[in-house]
Formats: structure tokens, C-alpha cells, sequence
């Protein structure tokens, strides 16, 4: 799935500017459709893989089409709460902006530009990077390691998930995207921190009967602060900061970024939790933590600004 998410990030862009939004939903749609019907009636491996690549291409569109097409639509005072519903640094410097330099002309100020690139790719680094596919994917494993009963644990995390993610709509177009932020990362880096914890308690037998409460505790202070703010915010900033003519190749750029990030985690999660379970977390806890940071420093504030305040306030703002 991720490597389909990863393809159709590829292509986002181009093509909502290609053939427009609302024909590539209609693409999107034949993605899920087709992807979902394979997986209902599969009876090999090759038909299920078919099926999940397909729905791989359909999210990777959505994730940049979707916020796009709303943030132009919504109106300044609603935007956020909307899109997030709706969604239910790499390379050097020095050769990133001569790059753009050589894209752009020579004699091109390509400073703001840059600046918008490296806020939104940035975004979407902490939000790949934080954990969410380890947690997600080998939740069954983080259960059973810990002594926690998977019945139990997926019980608890499906009953905070909608609550958590209609506080952040809730909330967002109240206290702001940067607020938001810098709580959801903090929630992560607190969740990773308690649920590192737990293993370290495990591995020396200190409390034995609190581990697994702990890790519970940590996985739904993560998930549930993952839900509220990093899981939908940094695509509405993202769909916002960028004017309209780079909107599409520099949404694709961010987007291809997301989901690679997402499938390093999912790829190396098994090696990292064979090698260390307690430093696994602590790993993600520490890129949470930054993420905190990030946002703190670079990240602007867009509540309640039209796209045209927002575009003309980008270079003041990161200098």
C-alpha cells in the first residue's frame, strides 16, 4: 500500500493540474473501487497485492488533491476544521536552492519560494518520520510484547480515535494550526517516551504489574494526539503556504516526502523493535520532540487568513 501511496504522490500534483481537481477524484474514486473489489473477492496473493497497491494510488492523490481542493473552496474561518475532517529537511541547502535557482531562471527570487518548500517538506518529515506506521502496522506486536491483551488494546484505540479527531476539527480554526501542532507533536513525544518506558520496566522486571498499563497509556496518548493535530494539520498548511502557480509540483514534492517517510518507518520498524524495543520508541520520541521545534520555529500561523494574506506574509515571517 505504501508504495502505491508512493506513486500516486509522484503524480498528484501534474495531474490535479493537468485535468483539474474534481476529474481527479474521479480517478481516485476508480483507485478504491478497483482496490476494494479486488481485496472483497481475492483468492490469491497477487489479487490482494493488486488490491492494496490500487488503494495505495488512490490515498497517495487524495492526500494532496484533497486538502488542495478544500482549502480553495473553504472559506478562511472554517478551512481548518474542514480539512480536518476531510483527512480523517531533505538534501543540502546550498544544492536545493541552486536548484530551484536553475528551475526558476537566474535572475528569479526564489528565497520565498524556498522558504515554503522547506516549511512544508520539513511538515511532512516530522509527520512520517514521528511513528505513526510502527504503531499502526505492528500494534499487535506492541500489545503482545508489553503483556497487553490485543482485544483489549484495539478496543481502546478504536473508541479514542473519532473522539480525538473531532476535537482537533473542533479546535483548529479556535486556538490555530501552530497551537495544535506543537500539542499533537508533544502528545507523540510523551506517548513514544511512556511507551519506551514500559519496555525499559519490562526488561529490568521494575513494576511488572504497571508495564502494561503503561504502554497502553502511551500508545493512545500518541494515537490520540497524533489524530487531533500532526495527522490532518500539516496537509491543511501545506494546501495553504504554497501560491498557486508551484502549487502542484511543490504539493507533489511534499507528498512523495510524507509517504516515504511513512515507509521507512514500516520497513525498518521489525529490525528496530528486534534491536532495541524501549529505543525504538525513544527513536520516535526524539523526532517528535523536534517536531515541536520545527513548529515552534519555522512554522507559520494560518488560522483565519485568506491564502493571499498568508502568500504575503510567508517571507516575513521565516526571516
Amino acid at each position: 500500500m505504501t508504495i502505491g501511496a508512493l506513486i500516486g504522490a509522484l503524480v498528484s500534483g501534474t495531474t490535479a493540474d493537468l485535468i483539474g481537481r474534481r476529474c481527479t477524484f474521479w480517478i481516485v474514486d476508480i483507485f478504491y473501487i478497483m482496490g476494494w473489489l479486488a481485496i472483497i473477492f481475492s483468492k490469491s496473493v497477487w489479487l490482494l497485492d493488486f488490491g492494496r497497491l490500487s488503494l495505495g494510488l488512490g490515498i497517495g492523490l487524495t492526500s494532496f488533491v484533497g486538502p488542495v481542493y478544500l482549502a480553495e473552496i473553504t472559506p478562511k474561518n472554517l478551512r481548518g476544521g474542514f480539512m480536518i475532517i476531510a483527512e480523517a529537511k531533505i538534501g543540502k541547502e546550498r544544492e536545493f536552492e541552486a536548484a530551484l535557482q536553475r528551475l526558476r531562471g537566474q535572475n528569479a527570487d526564489t528565497s520565498h519560494e524556498a522558504s515554503e518548500i522547506k516549511v512544508g517538506v520539513g511538515l511532512m518529515v516530522v509527520q512520517g518520520l514521528g511513528g505513526l506506521y510502527g504503531f499502526t502496522f505492528y500494534m499487535s506486536e506492541i500489545f503482545d510484547s508489553a503483556g497487553i491483551s490485543s482485544t483489549v488494546g484495539f478496543m481502546a484505540v478504536a473508541i479514542l480515535q473519532i473522539p480525538a479527531t473531532v476535537l482537533g476539527a473542533s479546535l483548529i480554526d479556535k486556538f490555530g494550526r501552530r497551537t495544535l501542532l506543537m500539542a499533537s507533536a508533544f502528545g507523540e513525544c510523551l506517548g513514544c517516551f511512556l511507551t519506551g518506558l514500559s519496555f525499559v520496566m519490562q526488561d529490568h522486571n521494575w513494576w511488572k504489574e504497571v508495564s502494561p498499563i503503561l504502554a497502553l497509556i502511551g500508545v493512545l496518548v500518541y494515537l490520540g494526539s497524533y489524530s487531533f493535530g500532526m495527522g490532518g494539520i500539516p496537509w491543511v498548511i501545506v494546501s495553504e503556504i504554497f501560491p498557486i502557480n508551484v502549487k502542484g509540483s511543490a504539493g507533489t514534492l511534499c507528498n512523495f516526502v510524507s509517504w516515504s517517510c511513512s515507509w521507512v518507518v514500516s520497513y525498518t520498524f521489525n529490525f528496530l523493535f528486534e534491536w532495541s524495543s524501549a529505543g525504538t520508541f525513544f527513536i520516535y520520541s526524539s523526532i517528535c520532540g523536534f517536531g515541536v521545534l520545527f513548529v515552534a520555529k519555522l512554522v507559520p500561523e494560518t488560522k483565519g487568513r485568506t491564502l493571499e494574506e498568508i502568500h504575503a506574509s510567508m517571507t516575513n515571517i521565516l526571516q
